[in-house]
């Protein structure tokens, strides 16, 4: 997957850092990654925002099916990265408030990416993904209500979830 081939070296570098001082200044690294890492193409909207908008938006994973089944934000609606369709959305009002999300926020800004060239004008990357998410305490769920399992994508990814139980 092309995920892991962009700006690798980089990742390297942070992930030594992150593990070399042992999470001191994890948000920072963990901001200098996502800085490097996102293109910043589409809207950002930051973790608490979204928390407290949480009501009045429409929450869309686009994690893998397996990521979405472990826990989700309450209420998201699964659309996946590999096989999305953006058809499936096709009822959905394109003035509709947005927010797409991922592990860390590299996959949901491709798709909200798509949504945009679609014509949908409120949508939203959230910064730093379901992992910021549980980091500073939001809840997530499952099939059988709240849970604090989250699939952390890969160990090389996992570092930068700290809270919850990490399912890979």
């Amino acid at each position: 997957m092309a995920f892991f081939n962009i700006k690798f070296p980089a990742l390297s570098v942070l992930l030594f850092f992150h593990l070399a001082v042992r999470g001191q200044v994890q948000s920072d690294a963990y901001r200098v990654m996502l800085k490097n890492l996102l293109g910043h193409t589409v809207p950002e909207i930051q973790v608490q925002q979204a928390a407290r908008d949480s009501a009045a938006v429409l929450f869309l994973d686009a994690r893998e099916p397996k990521e979405y089944a472990v826990s989700h934000i309450q209420g998201a609606v699964p659309v996946g990265y590999d096989q999305f369709d953006i058809g499936k959305l096709s009822g959905l009002s394109k003035d509709r408030r947005v927010i797409v999300y991922c592990s860390v926020g590299y996959r949901s800004e491709k798709i909200a990416e798509k949504l945009l060239a679609a014509g949908f004008r409120n949508v939203y990357n959230l910064y730093g993904g379901i992992f910021e998410w549980v980091n500073q305490g939001h809840p997530v769920y499952g099939d059988k209500g709240q849970t604090e399992r989250v699939h952390a994508y890969s160990r090389t990814w996992g570092i930068w979830l700290n809270k919850g139980k990490k399912v890979y």
